[in-house]
């Protein structure tokens, strides 16, 4: 497992978990959170956290960003034109041009706006950017997601925050099937196990936030999804026994005496 990294945009990962650092008790809970999940990469809402104001508790004081890879995100955005300004600013502060594309639709359900996504992530890419999209499940969106450009698919699994698990597994799998970039499961895993039937289904990693930072014991919670990307990916690669509708007897039936 050594060997099987994670690849986006050309460069190598060895977990296969992202995690977010926003909805935490505080920063120093959110640090110890990340370090024990083992995560490689973190995202960070650029419109919600400080990373500038050096009077006030800065993120990098606790995550060092040469140790771990910041994600800037556009969590909060509700438009192309926002999106695009947030993270053109991301880029201004740190150099980030690996960066999360959200642009929401309502503020109820946080449901993707699929066509400013789609627009955003045309003009993104041709400025630079390596874009890994947060998304629906539709297979025909994420199609055109790849054909603009994207870096990576981010499919909901749910409705962000909502730890109902992946609710759709046959469009993920369509999914994972017609695309060769990384598919990510982003927004709705509940628990760890949620985390392990993403990676079973194909998908090249997992991202959480609230599952870990809202859990009644967080660091647990952290190992646990840890584990779990761990097993799901190595069962996945296993390749797991054909469905059958009849039984199957474990043992040798010649023989018998």
């Amino acid at each position: 497992m050594k060997q099987d990294k994670l690849i986006i945009s050309k460069k190598k990962f060895d977990s296969r978990l992202i995690v977010g650092t926003g909805k935490y008790k505080n920063m120093l809970e959110c640090a110890k959170a990340i370090k024990i999940s083992g995560a490689n990469i973190v995202t960070v809402a650029v419109r919600r956290v400080n990373i500038s104001d050096k009077k006030k508790p800065l993120l990098m004081d606790f995550i060092d960003p040469k140790k771990i890879t910041y994600l800037p995100n556009t969590a909060g955005c509700f438009s192309s034109q926002e999106a695009l300004r947030t993270l053109r600013l991301a880029r201004e502060i740190g150099g980030w041009k690996l960066v999360k594309l959200e642009v929401l639709g309502d503020k109820k359900n946080l449901f993707p706006e699929m066509i400013e996504t789609l627009n955003s992530t045309e003009i993104l890419t041709k400025e630079g950017f390596k874009v890994m999209v947060y998304c629906n499940d539709d297979p025909l969106m994420a199609k055109r997601l790849e054909n603009a450009g994207a870096a990576a698919i981010m499919p909901l699994a749910a409705p962000i925050g909502s730890g109902l698990g992946i609710l759709n597994k046959v469009n993920i799998q369509i999914i994972r099937k017609q695309t060769k970039l990384p598919l990510i499961i982003d927004a709705g895993l509940g628990q760890a196990s949620d985390a392990t039937i993403a990676m079973e289904l194909g998908c090249d990693g997992v991202l959480v936030n609230t599952a870990i930072a809202k859990a009644k014991k967080p660091f647990e919670m952290a190992k646990a999804f840890k584990n779990a990307v761990v097993a799901g990916r190595q069962s996945y690669l296993s390749g797991r026994i054909e469905k059958k509708i009849m039984g199957d007897p474990s043992s040798p039936i010649k023989g018998i005496i």
